[in-house]
């Protein structure tokens, strides 16, 4: 397979510029991050002096030592509800893949650290997106639950979509996937429909807390005193109602038994047998990434020049290499998988579109995953683009993405505007993982063209009125063209996309190599596993 030839000069001013830049978009999203485990860290001596862990420990204590972690939505709700400064990002739940005995899977935690672990708008949402990847990869899920429920101030948004988390419970069940719960603390009202739905359950001793009506709501609707451990305490699960299986003497121990019981899933000894090529390091170090891609989307570069630092030997087929240069088409293998790559150098043209539709559809053929790296602007537009049928070729191409019979991957690595979004597999078109740089814009269009729309509209409009414009009117809509574009800034910044989940969170450049052998391998297990699926999932009856 031919290698690609780096033109990149380490050495130029050009790279260092835009290493630094990239650095400093890095540098922002972890300083976000870091708030919030600042914000976790500060109730460390609270929960030690109630002899529990902190959410993050009980994570850390729940993976297998020296394991992949792939952390998702870091950021979801950031600066949204509640959030004022980053520190409640995340949507108040710990979220990712890892192995747990040896067995991959969806691990999470309500991080009762901050607000208690209630669930905002958007930490219900990265729930429903986490139980989508579980569902979809075939992938067990082992919760730690500590959460005071619904955030009642916006239980209008969280009350309708949370009542599809319990919908999702039952289906994961009945397609097989083990669902396995420790309640840490309280799980009470509708929340504690998540341990009576999970297939097992261990709850903390003295700590536990599952009723559907606490003390003072059971007095006031039913006149009735009972205190907490009567309601819906460890003991009185265990050996009265029936709702957990083990009980536990503290965090750690629950965790114990939560990881012999994944360890007894008899998962592994199904596990489909994969051919697995040799795994090659790419020719050029992935540190480069960083100063290869520059931090302004409005800037060019060759996307061949990413390809060669993230596939194995930085070998690269091209497909119809000279039929279309902005659309950049390719098979390659990463970390041992055979791979399409769909990339930009450019907005799509007709050509670039009829290109990846028909290069899509042969990886449909050969049943090879599809990895999109995303940097466009958009469709081609102009009166020779539209003669040549942009829209028709576009829809074809949208077509060819939205019916993709195989494992489609998407990298937001720059621009991901317009429809071009929709072309490239973006997340309305339910690629199986999708991640972004720190330094990606998502919007519909730029806020400089939103801007000289809107100017140029109004000038028409006063020019048809017969209106002249005065010196007040042009500083107004100078005004108003600074705004559009301060407002199309804010909104299409990478951290307002993953905030509302148009990702499934940021990742280093570096990282991209791995992240991407991660997404690979989940999904190719996901697809050749074999559940034992039953109609009605289990119940405790």
């Amino acid at each position: 397979m031919p290698i690609l030839e780096t033109q990149i000069d380490t050495s130029s001013e050009s790279y260092r510029q835009h290493r630094d830049g990239m650095l400093k978009a890095i540098a922002d999203w972890r300083a976000v991050e870091a708030k919030g485990r600042t914000e976790e860290e500060s109730k460390r001596e609270r929960f030690h002096q109630r002899q529990q862990l902190l959410p993050r420990e009980r994570v850390h204590l729940m993976l297998d030592r020296g394991s992949p972690w792939l952390e998702l939505s870091t950021l979801a709700g950031y600066r949204m509800h509640d959030d004022k400064d980053g520190s409640l990002a995340g949507g108040n739940t710990i979220a990712g893949i890892g192995y747990v005995s040896g067995v991959r899977c969806i691990v999470t935690a309500s991080n009762s650290a901050i607000k208690g672990g209630t669930m905002t708008p958007w930490g219900v949402q990265k729930g429903l997106r986490i139980q989508e990847v579980a569902l979809q990869q075939k992938l067990p899920v082992v919760s730690m639950v500590e959460s005071g429920g619904a955030n009642l101030l916006y239980q209008a948004e969280v009350f309708i979509p949370g009542g599809r988390t319990f919908a999702n419970q039952a289906r994961l069940s009945a397609a097989g996937i083990p669902q396995v719960t420790i309640v840490h603390g309280s799980s009470t009202a509708g929340g504690a429909y998540m341990p009576g739905l999970s297939d097992y359950v261990v709850m903390v001793r003295k700590r536990a807390k599952v009723f559907l009506a606490g003390p003072p709501l059971l007095k006031a609707a039913t006149g009735e005193i009972a205190n907490e451990e009567e309601l819906g305490g460890a003991e009185m699960h265990a050996q009265t109602a029936g709702t957990t299986e083990f009980v536990a003497e503290n965090d750690a121990d629950g965790i114990r038994i939560a990881r012999e019981i994944v360890a007894n899933l008899n998962w592994n000894a199904r596990r489909p047998v994969l051919e697995q090529l040799p795994l090659r390091a790419p020719l050029y170090d992935v540190e480069e990434l960083c100063g290869v891609v520059p931090p302004d989307y409005r800037k060019p570069f060759d996307c061949r020049e990413v390809i060669a630092r993230l596939v194995d030997g930085s070998e690269f087929l091209e497909f119809k290499a000279d039929y279309d240069h902005q659309t950049i088409c390719g098979r390659a293998v990463l970390h041992g998988h055979r791979i399409g790559i769909v990339s930009n150098n450019g907005p799509i043209t007709t050509r670039g579109a009829t290109k990846a539709g028909q290069f899509i559809q042969l990886c449909c053929q050969a049943g090879v995953p599809i990895v999109y790296l995303m940097n466009t602007t958009g469709y081609m537009v102009g009166t020779e683009s539209e003669q040549g049928g942009i829209v028709k070729h576009g829809s074809k191409m949208i077509q060819a993405v939205a019916n993709a019979s195989v494992p489609q991957i998407t990298i937001v690595i720059g621009a991901s505007f317009g429809a071009g979004n929709y072309g490239m597999c973006g997340r309305g078109f339910g690629p199986h993982f999708i991640f972004a740089w720190p330094s990606s814009r998502t919007a519909v269009m730029g806020g400089e063209q939103a801007a000289s729309v809107m100017e140029i509209i109004t000038r028409d409009k006063w020019i048809k009125q017969g209106k002249q414009m005065s010196e007040t009117d042009e500083k107004m809509l100078a005004a108003i063209r600074q705004n559009i574009v301060g407002q199309f800034d804010k909104e299409s910044h990478a951290f307002a996309a993953t905030a509302r989940l148009f990702d499934d969170g940021l990742i280093d450049p570096r990282d991209t190599r791995k992240v991407l052998g991660l997404c690979l391998s989940v999904c190719r297990e996901g697809a050749a596993r074999e559940t034992l699926r039953s109609s009605y999932g289990v119940a405790r009856l």
